[in-house]
C-alpha cells in the first residue's frame, strides 16, 4: 500500500471514528432529553381524584359569578374554596340524582365534615399573596390566573410533587417553563414580568416572601 493510499486510508478512519462520536452525541441528547422532558414528570407527579367532582357550570348557572362562592370577607382577605357552611343552604338535601351530590350529602354534609379538596393553586407556606391587590387593585379577572375554570364541568385531575407536596399547577404542565397562556403556571418569575410591565418594578423578595 503507497503511502498515498495509507493516508486516505487514515483519513477515512478519522471521519468515521468522528461520525460514530456525532452519533452517540445526538442519541445521548435525545435519550437525556426523553428522560428530563417525559419520563422523570410521569415519576415525580402522582396523579389523585378530588374527593368528589364539582361542576362549575351548574354553579355558576345556579348562583350566578365566581364572587358568589370565592368572595372577600370584610376585612379584605380572600375566602377561597368555599367551606360546609356555605355549601348546606343548597345542599341539606340531594340535588338531583348524581352519585357526587349523594356522596357529599350524606358523608359531608349529614357528617358536618369539610370536603378535604386538594388545591390546585396552593402557595408555599413562606409565600404571600394578596388576591384584593390583584383582582381588586388591579382588576385582574380570575381567568388571568385560573384559566376558563369556570367553564369546566368536572374538575381536573389533580397532580402532586412527590418531593414537595405541592400542585404541578404551581410549576406548570411544560417542563420547559413555555407558556401559552398567562394562566398556564403561577411561578414567581411569571409575577415579576406582569409587574415589571405593569409598574416598571419586579418588586422586591420580600413584599411576596415572609
Amino acid at each position: 500500500m503507497s503511502e498515498t493510499q495509507k493516508v486516505s486510508a487514515s483519513d477515512n478512519k478519522r471521519r468515521d471514528a468522528g461520525g460514530t462520536t456525532i452519533l452517540f452525541f445526538l442519541i445521548g441528547v435525545a435519550i437525556s432529553l426523553a428522560l428530563g422532558w417525559i419520563i422523570f414528570p410521569k415519576l415525580i407527579y402522582s396523579k389523585k381524584s378530588q374527593p368528589i367532582d364539582f361542576s362549575h357550570v351548574v354553579h355558576n348557572e345556579a348562583v350566578g359569578d365566581c364572587d358568589s362562592c370565592h368572595f372577600f370577607r370584610e376585612d379584605g382577605t380572600f375566602s377561597g374554596s368555599p367551606t360546609l357552611a356555605e355549601c348546606i343552604d343548597c345542599h341539606e338535601e340531594a340535588q338531583g340524582d348524581a352519585e357526587d351530590e349523594r356522596i357529599f350529602v350524606e358523608e359531608y354534609v349529614a357528617q358536618n365534615k369539610e370536603v378535604p379538596w386538594l388545591i390546585y393553586s396552593e402557595q408555599p407556606d413562606c409565600v404571600f399573596f394578596s388576591h384584593a391587590a390583584h383582582v381588586k387593585k388591579a382588576e385582574m379577572s380570575c381567568e388571568s390566573c385560573h384559566g376558563k375554570i369556570g367553564t369546566s364541568e368536572t374538575l381536573p385531575i389533580y397532580e402532586e410533587n412527590r418531593i414537595t407536596g405541592y400542585s404541578r399547577n404551581i410549576w406548570g404542565k411544560d417542563i420547559a417553563g413555555i407558556k401559552k397562556h398567562t394562566w398556564d403556571r403561577m411561578k414567581m418569575d411569571d409575577c415579576g414580568e406582569c409587574h415589571e410591565e405593569e409598574t416598571g418594578d419586579k418588586g422586591s423578595c420580600f413584599q411576596c416572601h415572609k
